[in-house]
């Protein structure tokens, strides 16, 4: 009989979780497992791309979401640390999507009070994909967390490292979704 209720109370459990909503990360640009397009990828080190950001859309958050923060980030670059190409935090929990090139600091389309800060290229705003010429594919990881909070309490500015935010993000993530895709040369 105990064993009878505790499957019970897994399968229980189980179904509720099944359907609780999830949150999901979708771009117009960039398809999950796909390769980058050159529109995305850098401008720089030795790449000649558009150094443009995807649009993004995302939905699903959970109850008590009061901001997000969006990254990208290359675990395979050859630093023993991977490379952080897109840092943005303190977006408004009304925001669901960001338009393309949004991460052009200078165009001003994202959100008001939204802070793109500093990537491993040295610079705020987004620095698209340039792996070494080896022809070995890179994994760029797009990640939208919901946070439970307006600011993140210690990544003030646009100076904040990716570790930094990611520190803040450590403790004040509600959910988050992924989207993967991939870039060689």
């Amino acid at each position: 009989m105990r064993k009878l209720a505790l499957a019970t109370a897994m399968l229980l459990a189980g179904a509720g979780g099944a359907s609780a909503a999830q949150m999901t990360l979708t771009s117009p640009d960039i398809k999950p497992g796909a390769r980058i397009a050159d529109e995305q990828i850098a401008n720089g080190f030795g790449c000649s791309g558009g150094n443009v950001s995807p649009a993004l859309s995302w939905s699903g958050s959970p109850k008590g979401t009061k901001s997000f923060a969006l990254t990208n980030y290359d675990p395979d670059a050859p630093t023993g640390s991977g490379w952080w190409h897109w840092v943005v935090f303190n977006i408004p929990a009304a925001t669901t999507s960001i338009p393309k090139n949004a991460g052009d600091v200078k165009a001003k389309l994202m959100p008001e009070g939204v802070i793109q800060s500093r990537t491993d290229f040295g610079t705020d705003g987004w620095g698209g994909p340039c792996p070494p010429p080896d022809g070995k594919p890179h994994r760029y990881i797009f990640t939208v967390f919901a946070v439970d909070v307006d600011k993140l309490p210690d990544a003030k500015d646009d100076n904040a490292s990716a570790a930094l935010v990611g520190f803040d993000l450590h403790f004040h993530t509600l959910d988050k979704a992924t989207l993967t895709a991939t870039y060689s040369r």
